[in-house]
């Protein structure tokens, strides 16, 4: 499966999962490496560089602002093998029981 058609699944799920939540694709080109969806749900947020497999190249940067991001958010790199979980991870940051 391409990125690209993952990322539309994952944003589609994303909003099926959270509704009323909004997701923001960031532009790839303007800082490089920054993560690639920015999900906001009420008063919280969550940060997903997404990537077609597990074992899909990271590019420069994504790394560290995954990491960066982490610090204050849910931040994680995401990919079909583990969506379900990054989405679980997602509900229980956003305060889902």
């Amino acid at each position: 499966m391409l990125e690209k058609d993952f990322q539309a699944k994952l944003i589609k799920d994303i909003k099926q999962r959270f509704v009323g939540c909004i997701v923001l694709k960031n532009d790839p080109n303007y800082i490089q490496g920054i993560p690639d969806l920015v999900v906001f749900y009420q008063d919280k947020y969550a940060i997903l560089e997404v990537k077609n497999t597990a074992n899909a190249r990271h590019r420069p940067n994504q790394d560290y602002y995954i990491s960066k991001f982490g610090q204050y958010t849910f931040a994680t790199f995401v990919f079909p093998e583990n969506k379900e979980d990054v989405l679980d991870g997602m509900a229980q940051s956003f305060g889902f029981n």
